[in-house]
């Protein structure tokens, strides 16, 4: 049997905790038959004959930046087939200087709406509210989110700007606070899928901490997630 090659690459804004959060996951992926190697860079992305060998690019960086090669590399690989996946900012908030990366994986975190004025304290707990995941009926049918329920999680609460091109699986409800500017409820999407070329991208935005990362529901998606992005046969 073919072991299948995925490529854990790891760096950025270490508020996310990128090693220790990538750490979670190794065990799940060398259990389902994959070989694993971890960078913690992105100049892997402009080695071509690595990045054609690799089947699943699990990404965690937030914020940093990516050069043209390294950036032509990953797109490149995605499109012959390389799956692409992430969770919150290591994939959602990654390189915002470049507006192919966005093309990319169609849809980008614009903030991430805090408490009441009075109630901040200055840490990033301001900005942990309660909210609800809301599956969509596309979700419900879809291997990385079927047979999962709505969930709750008081944690950072992504509004992201995105395309049409995405499917979504499941949203999420910014409501309009009295302390607010919008006028009225915004719905993002929450957990979104994304075909590139042969490639397939799995992109969930809950994962600001290693506590969210361990919510049944969160570990859940993002693990189906990693298998339905792998590289498939008619790609290959």
């Amino acid at each position: 049997m073919t072991l299948k090659k995925a490529l854990v690459v790891r760096g950025g804004w270490e508020g996310h905790r990128p090693v220790e959060a990538t750490e979670l996951f190794l065990p799940f992926l060398r259990g389902n038959g994959y070989t694993v190697r971890v960078e913690e860079s992105t100049d892997v992305y402009a080695d071509a004959a690595e990045m054609a060998a690799t089947d699943l690019v699990v990404q965690c960086v937030t914020m940093s930046q990516i050069s043209a090669g390294q950036l032509a590399g990953l797109t490149a690989a995605v499109e012959a087939g390389t799956g692409f996946t992430g969770w919150h900012g290591g994939i959602a908030d990654s390189f915002r200087a470049s507006s192919d990366y966005l093309h990319l994986v169609g849809g980008q975190f614009a903030t991430h709406p805090g408490k009441e004025p009075c109630e901040r304290q200055g840490g990033q707990e301001d900005n942990y509210l309660p909210y609800a995941v809301t599956i969509t009926e596309f979700g419900r049918e879809h291997p990385v989110t079927a047979g999962i329920e709505d969930f709750e999680l008081h944690t950072e609460q992504y509004w992201v700007l995105h395309d049409d091109l995405i499917d979504v699986l499941a949203t999420t409800t910014h409501p309009a606070r009295p302390w607010q500017p919008w006028h009225r409820p915004v719905t993002s999407p929450a957990i979104w899928t994304r075909r590139w070329g042969a490639g397939r991208i799995v992109v969930t935005t809950p994962g600001h901490s290693l506590d969210v990362l361990e919510d049944p529901n969160v570990r859940t998606v993002i693990e189906r997630g990693m298998l339905w992005a792998t590289r498939t046969a008619s790609a290959s």
